[in-house]
């Protein structure tokens, strides 16, 4: 027995992981999302059935997710950059007030009840999932993204949502940008190059968040069996990553082959689904 598990959990839960590797890498090349929209539901099942108490489970979730998005959306950007679908100048606009964002994002998890982190899921999950889904092409906020202090809301925001809720910011941005008339295969490599400026110092921040936590809960299954810093699980950093850096190629490639409409019903359906589930746990 490890923290509590026999070793055919502990057999399981790594099998798990690992499959969960596959598929976020997959979804971060398709949705350039970051794959962490997948990972948070699933490391939050993984580390429930690891015993990890509910007081910690969401942020443990988040700061893991985070730190596996790093190399993941690395790979993805790169894959979309060669492509040449970035757009650049949405980038040199946005990187200082995401970093402010994603800073305030590491401060609040330092604080916030694990019921908001759930909170912030769902309604930017549901959010972009209704704009995709439901949306016409009349339902714009304009022609193109703003300039000027609103830019940089928009980009203060990305960064605070996104560290809340463990994403590379693909969400929110996804469904700025295609308010503001960009094309979703232009939106999702966009997204793919912020989720490289969100995750490094976000999931910094959630080590720094998470050493109270540590100090309060000794005994805790998650700070022992997943070996954590912080907020930060290495045992499933460690059996993720290596399978979603393999399968993110395969998934531009993917969001490349796939139309307009197909692209923007698949991400929208799987943000309901995703979002649906945190709902369930919050009643």
């Amino acid at each position: 027995m490890v923290a509590g598990l026999s070793a055919s959990e502990l057999l399981e839960l790594a099998l798990l992981l690992v499959a969960v590797g596959v598929l976020s890498g997959f979804l971060a090349g398709i949705f350039g999302i970051g794959g962490g929209a997948i990972l948070v539901p699933v490391f939050y099942e993984c580390f429930r059935l690891a015993g990890v108490p509910l007081e910690v489970r969401m942020p443990l979730c988040i700061g893991t997710s985070l730190a596996i998005i790093i190399p993941t959306s690395v790979r993805a950007y790169r894959a979309h950059y060669a492509r040449g679908a970035v757009d650049m100048e949405i980038l040199r606009a946005w990187w200082l007030p995401v970093l402010i964002g994603v800073i305030a994002g590491s401060v609040t998890a330092r604080y916030a009840p694990e019921r908001l982190f759930k909170v912030v899921f769902v309604g930017v999950a549901w959010s972009a999932a209704a704009r995709l889904l439901l949306a016409r092409a009349t339902w714009k906020f304009g022609e193109d993204l703003p300039r000027g202090p609103l830019m940089n809301a928009y980009g203060f925001f990305v960064g605070l949502l996104s560290t809340l809720m463990g994403i590379g910011g693909g969400l929110f941005s996804n469904l700025l940008m295609t308010f503001y008339g960009r094309p979703i295969h232009q939106a999702v490599a966009t997204s793919s190059a912020l989720a490289v400026l969100i995750s490094i110092p976000g999931a910094l921040g959630y080590v720094y968040a998470g050493w109270p936590a540590a100090a309060r809960y000794p005994d805790i299954a998650a700070l022992q069996l997943p070996f954590a810093i912080g907020y930060v699980s290495l045992i499933g950093a460690v059996l993720v990553m290596p399978t979603s850096l393999l399968t993110a190629p395969l998934g531009v490639r993917a969001a490349h082959a796939m139309s307009k409409r197909t692209l923007e019903v698949a991400f929208g359906s799987y943000l309901f689904i995703v979002g649906g589930r945190f709902v369930i746990s919050l009643l």
